[in-house]
């Protein structure tokens, strides 16, 4: 039985090596029990290497996998209380739902009894009773999901793999699916891996994130602290759409810091915390939704946290619109403004070519020191 102060699986120094190629760098990770953990990352990341590690279809290199207290390192994949979910879902085309979600229990050589209960409880779990004689191809490519999830849970693993787990879907249906999946796996409480490189997949469905590149972490948190808090540059640029600009820390005391940004016409000022020394290259991200456009320049805004130039793009997007402004030195910045703004405002909103001010708050500009 597991400790609730421990960590549910721990990997510890785990790598893999194909040639000289280091695919997955020794990395250090804990997954608490009953959590949805998401790998995310793009292709060659090392994020699916990783998965089929855990799953037993890749030896590691090094390092050690423990799963409830278990070391499952070098077990077969049959010996591991494991289950993985492909993207394809790889159901058998010949078989029934019901066959295929008992396909598992059959191999384990389960009771009949056994079996015929707990496909009857999948099929009500997922909510297909009324398809159980129907055969893949008769299915919508979200019911077939959802027959891929059943047969997955039919064996209770202590450790789901979901690899892209959406990713045949398309993206109203894959939309539509985040949740339901996601409560699905919360009534079961099973512990879930899921590996994507879908941003939006990651942040909806997982309680926590890891993002991976060139076979490192970068960063692993909750969805809100590597949007709003990332720890280097890669990152803020990775998770959403961001402005970045490149600076010389002018002074820094325990509550603000004084930022010069050559490519802005006026000093950064922050209120977050980061450590560096006076004078070394800091990073400013600025997201489009915490930075506000004018017509005219703010008044209070004088010696930092501005900036001018002229409409170049907008993209009208229902609920906001993103304004593309384009400096003197022909750096552009994003700025998202909500659809209500102007109209609230009795104001005009600016068009293309216009001349317009952006500004963005002390407590914004996040700083990056990698």
């Amino acid at each position: 039985m597991s400790d609730n102060k421990q960590p549910y699986l721990q990997i510890k120094g785990l790598a893999k090596k194909y040639g000289d190629n280091l695919a997955v760098k020794p990395l250090d990770l804990d997954i608490h029990q009953h959590e949805i953990f998401a790998l995310l990352g793009s292709s060659g990341s090392g994020k699916s290497t990783l998965l089929r590690m855990l799953a037993g279809m890749e030896k590691p290199t090094e390092g050690q996998i423990l799963l409830d207290g278990q070391d499952i390192t070098h077990l077969a994949p049959y010996d591991r209380p494991i289950n993985m979910m492909f993207q394809s879902y790889a159901l058998f085309p010949h078989m029934t739902v019901e066959e295929n979600i008992a396909f598992g229990l059959k191999q384990d050589k389960l009771p009949k009894d056994e079996i015929a209960s707990r496909v009857e409880e999948m099929l009500r779990l997922v909510q297909m009773p009324q398809y159980a004689k129907r055969k893949p191809h008769q299915l919508s490519g979200g019911q077939q999901q959802r027959v891929a999830l059943a047969r997955s849970l039919a064996k209770r693993p202590k450790l789901l793999l979901l690899d892209e787990p959406l990713g045949a879907l398309d993206k109203k249906l894959r939309q539509q699916t985040q949740f339901e999946l996601v409560n699905t796996l919360e009534k079961v409480g099973v512990t879930c891996i899921m590996v994507t490189h879908d941003q939006e997949e990651a942040m909806t469905m997982a309680s926590r994130v890891a993002i991976m590149s060139h076979g490192e972490l970068q960063q692993v948190g909750t969805p809100a602290d590597v949007y709003d808090y990332p720890e280097s540059k890669f990152v803020a640029e990775f998770i959403g759409e961001t402005n970045i600009f490149e600076g010389k820390l002018v002074h820094k005391d325990d509550a603000h810091a004084l930022i010069d940004c050559p490519e802005l016409p006026s000093k950064v000022y922050t209120d977050q915390k980061f450590t560096a020394e006076d004078g070394q290259t800091i990073w400013i991200s600025i997201r489009p939704e915490d930075i506000d456009l004018h017509k005219e320049k703010p008044a209070h805004r004088d010696t930092h946290n501005w900036a001018k130039g002229k409409v170049k793009e907008i993209a009208y997007l229902g609920s906001f619109a993103i304004y593309h402004v384009e400096m003197e030195n022909g750096r552009i910045i994003k700025s998202q403004v909500p659809a209500p703004y102007w109209y609230v405002r009795n104001i005009e909103p600016p068009t293309w070519g216009d001349e317009v001010y952006l500004d963005w708050p002390e407590n914004q500009p996040t700083p990056l020191t990698r």
